[in-house]
C-alpha cells in the first residue's frame, strides 16, 4: 500500500504518552539517553556519530547481533537435543552481509546461507569454513555452481531440474561428491506481504511436494550428488509457530516417503522469524518458536513411526534487525493539512528510499525517535520522507515525535539491521551511506560510504583521471 492510498493514521497507531520513548523490543538493548537527551548506542551518542561519520549513517550494535546469534543457536540447540537430534542455524547473508557480520556470526556458532556469488566471495573473504556454507537460489550460474563446488561448500539447495544435472556434472568433472537439499514448497503461505511469501505452488522457487520423490531419485541415481534432506521457506516476518506446524507435517509425509529409499538425515525448515518494527509489533519469543517448531515435527515423526532427522533453520531478519538504527539529519519541515481537523509534519531527510527501500517495496512500517535531543513539545503527527524525487520516498509512514522537530535534528529509525543496507541503491545518483559497528562506546566503520567521485569513476563517459579538468 503506498503512502498515498494509507489511511492518513494506522488503525494501530497511538499518541505516546511521551514522544521521546525508547520501545525496548524495537531498539538495541543499548539504547538509551545520556544526560542532554542523546540517543546512544552501545555508549556512542549520535551526534558523535554524526560528526565522526556524517548522515544518513547505518549503526550496528555488534554485542546485539551476538547475543541474537547466541540466543538462537541455543534455543534450537535444547529443543533439538531434549528430541535426540542435533540442530544448524544459519545466519541469512542477504539480510545483511559484511565480512565483519560473517565473523561475529561464525564466532558465535551460526552457519551461514549465501544466495548468490558475491555473497559466496565476502563469506570465503570473511575466512567462514566452507563446509558451513549453505547455497541458495533458483538461478545460480555454472560459475557459481563451480565456485562453491571448488571450495567444498557444505550444501547447495537444488531448486530446479536444470540445476540439478548442472550441478551433478560439475561435480562428476572435479571428481566430487556434492552434498544437496532440494527445495519444496509445502503449500503453505504464512500470514505476511505477498512479495515475501515464498511457499505459493505458483512462484519461482523449488519443487511441489509431488515432484520431491522423482528428483531424489534421480539424485540418488547420480554418484556425483549425495541427498542430504529437503528444505522449505514458508516466508518471512512471520510471528507465532501454526504456518511451520502445519509445514511441518506436509514436509514429514514426504520425508518419511524418502525413507524407502535412503538415509535423508536433515530437515530444513526455513525460518524468516519476525522482528518489533513499530511499538505493537509482538514477536514470538525465539524459545517458544524452536520448542513449538521441533515439537511438531517431533510428534509428525512419531505418528508416521519414523526417527526424527536432525534439523536446520534459518532465522533471517531476527538475528540482525533489530541491532540496526539508521541515523538522519532533517533538512526540511513542512506542515500539511491532510483534513479539515488533521494536519501531518513531513519531515525531509538526508536519505530515503535508497538507503530503505522497504516502505516503498513491502508498505513496512518503521518507528522513528529525534536523536539529538529530547522534547516537551506536544507530539505531533508525522512522515518521515527521503530526498528522492519520488512521492512514494516514505521512510517512515506515520509516527508521533516532538512537534518542534526542527532543520539539523537528528532522527534516528530503529530495527534496520536487515534489508535496508542489503537492498540499497544510487537512486538519483545518491552515494550508499557508510555502515558503522559500535561496540563499548568505541565506532568504528565495517563497510566504508561511497562519494558522487566513486559513483562518477565507474561512468564510462568520463575521462581518465589526468585529463579531467583539460580543455
Amino acid at each position: 500500500m503506498s503512502a498515498s492510498s494509507a489511511p492518513p493514521v494506522p488503525d494501530w497507531l497511538r499518541v505516546p504518552a511521551d514522544a521521546n520513548d525508547l520501545v525496548t523490543s524495537v531498539w538495541p538493548a543499548t539504547a538509551e539517553r545520556d544526560d542532554h537527551g542523546v540517543l546512544r548506542i552501545a555508549g556512542v551518542g549520535a551526534d558523535r556519530l554524526r560528526d565522526t561519520f556524517g548522515t544518513p549513517l547505518y549503526v550496528l550494535d555488534e554485542d546485539e547481533v551476538r547475543a541474537h546469534a547466541r540466543r538462537t543457536l541455543a534455543a534450537f540447540r535444547a529443543a533439538t537435543a531434549a528430541r535426540g537430534v542435533q540442530a544448524r542455524v544459519y545466519y541469512a547473508g542477504k539480510a545483511f552481509l559484511s565480512t565483519e557480520v560473517v565473523r561475529w556470526v561464525t564466532e558465535e556458532g551460526l552457519a551461514v546461507d549465501v544466495c548468490s556469488g558475491g555473497e559466496l566471495a565476502v563469506a570465503l573473504a570473511a575466512g567462514a569454513d566452507p563446509a558451513r556454507l549453505g547455497f541458495h537460489g533458483n538461478n545460480k550460474s555454472v560459475a557459481e555452481l563451480d565456485r562453491a563446488v571448488q571450495i567444498g561448500i557444505g550444501s547447495i539447495v537444488l531448486d530446479s531440474w536444470i540445476e540439478l544435472e548442472r550441478l551433478s556434472a560439475i561435480a562428476h568433472r572435479r571428481g566430487v561428491v556434492q552434498p544437496v537439499l532440494v527445495r519444496v514448497n509445502s503449500g503453505v503461505h504464512a500470514e505476511t506481504h505477498d512479495f515475501l511469501a515464498t511457499a505459493h505452488e505458483d512462484q519461482k522457487f523449488g519443487f511441489t511436494l509431488a515432484e520431491a520423490p522423482a528428483v531424489v531419485a534421480r539424485i540418488r541415481e547420480l554418484d556425483s550428488l549425495a541427498f542430504v534432506g529437503l528444505h522449505c521457506h514458508i516466508g518471512s516476518q512471520i510471528f507465532g509457530t501454526a504456518g511451520f506446524q502445519e509445514s511441518a507435517s506436509r514436509l514429514v509425509d514426504v520425508h518419511a516417503e524418502l525413507l524407502a529409499g535412503g538415509d535423508v538425515p536433515v530437515l530444513n525448515l526455513g525460518g524468516g522469524f519476525g522482528i518489533a518494527y513499530t511499538r505493537v509489533d509482538d514477536p514470538t519469543p525465539i524459545e517458544e518458536l524452536a520448542e513449538g517448531i521441533v515439537e511438531a515435527v517431533a510428534r509428525e515423526c512419531e505418528v508416521r513411526g519414523i526417527p526424527i532427522p536432525n534439523l536446520a533453520f534459518e532465522p533471517g531478519r531476527s538475528i540482525i534487525g533489530q541491532a540496526g538504527v539508521t541515523l538522519y539529519e532533517v533538512g526540511t519541515v513542512k506542515p500539511v493539512r491532510v483534513s479539515d481537523d488533521l494536519e501531518r509534519v513531513y519531515v525531509s531527510v538526508d536519505g530515503g528510499m535508497s538507503d530503505n527501500a522497504r516502505p516503498a517495496l513491502y508498505g513496512a512500517q518503521y518507528s522513528a525517535r529525534l536523536a539529538s535531543r529530547v522534547s516537551d513539545a506536544d507530539a505531533a503527527l508525522t512522515r518521515v520522507v527521503g530526498l528522492h524525487c519520488e512521492s512514494g520516498d516514505v521512510v517512515v509512514d506515520a509516527e508521533y515525535l516532538p512537534g518542534d522537530v526542527a532543520p539539523g535534528d537528528l532522527i534516528a529509525v530503529p530495527a534496520t539491521g536487515a534489508y535496508c543496507f542489503a537492498l540499497s541503491s544510487n537512486y538519483n545518483y545518491v552515494p550508499r551511506p557508510p555502515v558503522v559497528a559500535v561496540r563499548d562506546g568505541e565506532a568504528r566503520i565495517i563497510v566504508r560510504g561511497e562519494t558522487v567521485s566513486d559513483l562518477l569513476a565507474r561512468d564510462a563517459g568520463m575521462p581518465p583521471a589526468d585529463e579531467e579538468g583539460t580543455a
